[in-house]
């Protein structure tokens, strides 16, 4: 049953939406304070696993298909449909399990801090009707692919468009991280990023269609990553 806020209003296929939110909110500019943040390729760096373009690609290429990169994809599409029937138990739901889902206490500390952080800034600059009633509903701890998925919802935004620049301003967020840690350039940065692209899209066309059921990752060593980052001599980032 739909909460409190109501059912919001989604276009339909005739009526043109704006995707300006998108592009405001997933620049490096939104303060979320994703530049703190590595999610594990500070140590993968450490270690020897990053050390080039081809090492790069690979290493995120498999967060992204394999671990974090789809599960967060699916999570924010839950949240943009309870978002959008009003459902605040469902949203709630989903939040609760984003936030038990990260593998450990930086990368818990990553998404909630940006989800906080995102949520808090599109409500003072981007409002809409049914934002603060939604938000409501999200009480401590919000992780950030949720935090993204009910913005999107409460302003209509569709889900295909919303997933393909949730994915990709990750890939762009982690390779620029890489660029502050590798011996690698922003040329190299920029390739990569264009190698990743079609998985992005390839993602955003097959998370639609799964339950919170496909939840998974098998990015084993990244994980155990972040737990090792935390005993790093050295450290520029938070995870």
């Amino acid at each position: 049953m739909p909460g409190r806020a109501g059912v919001r209003p989604q276009a339909d296929a005739a009526t043109p939406v704006s995707l300006l939110p998108l592009f405001a909110w997933l620049t490096p500019s939104f303060p979320v304070g994703a530049y703190a943040y590595s999610h594990t390729l500070e140590w993968a760096v450490e270690a020897g696993d990053i050390r080039d373009e081809e090492s790069l690609g690979a290493f995120l290429g498999d967060l992204l298909a394999l671990g974090f990169g789809r599960s967060d994809a699916i999570l924010a599409a839950h949240a943009l449909r309870a978002a959008v029937a009003g459902d605040e138990a469902a949203l709630a739901e989903v939040n609760a399990l984003a936030v038990a889902l990260a593998p450990s206490a930086e990368l818990r500390l990553e998404t909630c801090q940006q989800g906080r952080s995102f949520l808090d800034a599109v409500r003072a600059a981007w409002p809409a009707p049914g934002l603060d009633a939604a938000a409501t509903a999200l009480v401590g701890e919000v992780a950030y692919p949720v935090a993204v998925g009910l913005a999107a919802g409460v302003h209509g935004l569709p889900l295909a468009p919303t997933l393909e620049a949730f994915l990709l301003a990750t890939v762009q967020n982690l390779v620029s991280a890489a660029v502050r840690l590798a011996p690698i350039g922003q040329t190299v940065g920029t390739r990569v990023v264009a190698r990743l692209a079609p998985t992005v899209h390839a993602l955003a066309l097959e998370i639609p269609a799964l339950t919170l059921d496909d939840l998974g990752s098998a990015t084993f060593r990244a994980d155990l990553g972040s737990f090792r980052h935390e005993t790093q001599y050295t450290r520029l980032f938070r995870s």
